[in-house]
């Protein structure tokens, strides 16, 4: 018999030769470096967006706080007591001709309404672009009863950018310095302004704000139904030097004065992030020169 034949190992599991490992301290190629950062960097991205998109979404039907409060602010009006919007007294110090002291009286408050009978088909014209969520207003008298004064808060339906755009409207075509967008009267039976008409509009003023959907405005006449024919807007009868009646009797201080006032007031009202447009600084300052 022949001896064995040569030993033969059993077959195993094929094996695949490895790419050798680069030494320590070797390092790769400058393309294939390239590519492990961009495969990072995307990587880290996508992670992160799925991270941010849960965070986002998580209450996706949410407004923002400023918005939210910019809404809170449109119903002011029928949440504030009305004794609280319009003041049954208002006492301004130094507001009058010569910094005089003065004090205005409220002698009746409308029911709240729509804009369409109680504003000039003008003046509704001009403020359509942000609507007219509702209309309130109140009829002050000073404390000599010979001037009377009516004040307006006009909450629309705009957003913020629609009260901007109409600001800047009305400031760059002087819309508020025109008498043709003279804001009307209330007039109230049994009072003494009663008489209180379109024809007895002296004096007034009318402020867009930004930091709320919100127009204020004011008109001013004498008590005792005289007609006025050349109304001043409150700025240029509360300026020093004007000889106009209404200046003279200080109805371009009643119409800024009462109109700030009630301003300050309802501003006092609005939620803290619905009040911090610096845009209305400005507004402020320039009602008030």
């Amino acid at each position: 018999m022949g001896g064995a034949g040569p030993s033969r190992c059993a077959a195993g599991p094929p094996t695949f030769r490895l790419r050798p490992v680069p030494a320590a301290g070797r390092q790769l190629p400058p393309l294939r470096r390239l590519v492990a950062v961009v495969c990072l960097v995307l990587g880290v991205g996508l992670v992160g967006g799925v991270g941010t998109g849960f965070w986002f979404t998580d209450d996706a039907g949410a407004e923002p706080a400023s918005e939210a409060a910019y809404d809170e602010t449109r119903q002011l009006w029928h949440e504030v007591p009305v004794d609280t919007l319009f003041p049954r007294t208002i006492e301004a110090d130094g507001d009058g001709p010569g910094q005089a002291d003065r004090v205005w009286k409220r002698v009746a408050v409308a029911p709240d309404s729509t804009c369409a009978r109680a504003l000039d088909p003008l003046l509704g014209k001009a403020l359509a672009p942000v609507g007219c969520e509702r209309l309130v207003r109140a009829t002050y008298t000073d404390d000599t009863h010979s001037s009377v004064t009516t004040v307006g808060l006009l909450f629309t339906e705009a957003d913020r950018n629609g009260m901007h755009g109409l600001q800047q409207r009305f400031r760059k075509q002087k819309l508020s310095e025109r008498a043709d967008l003279m804001p009307r009267t209330y007039p109230a039976r049994g009072t003494v302004a009663a008489e209180f008409g379109d024809a007895q509009r002296a004096s007034w003023t009318l402020d867009v704000l930004t930091d709320a959907p919100v127009v204020v405005y004011a008109v001013s006449g004498f008590a005792d139904g005289r007609t006025v024919g050349d109304p001043q807007p409150a700025a240029d009868a509360a300026a020093k030097g004007q000889t106009s009646g209404p200046a003279q009797a200080g109805l371009g201080h009643a119409a800024r004065s009462v109109a700030d006032r009630v301003e300050r007031g309802l501003r006092q009202q609005f939620p803290e992030s619905a009040s911090t447009d610096p845009a209305d600084t400005d507004s402020d300052s320039e009602s008030s020169s």
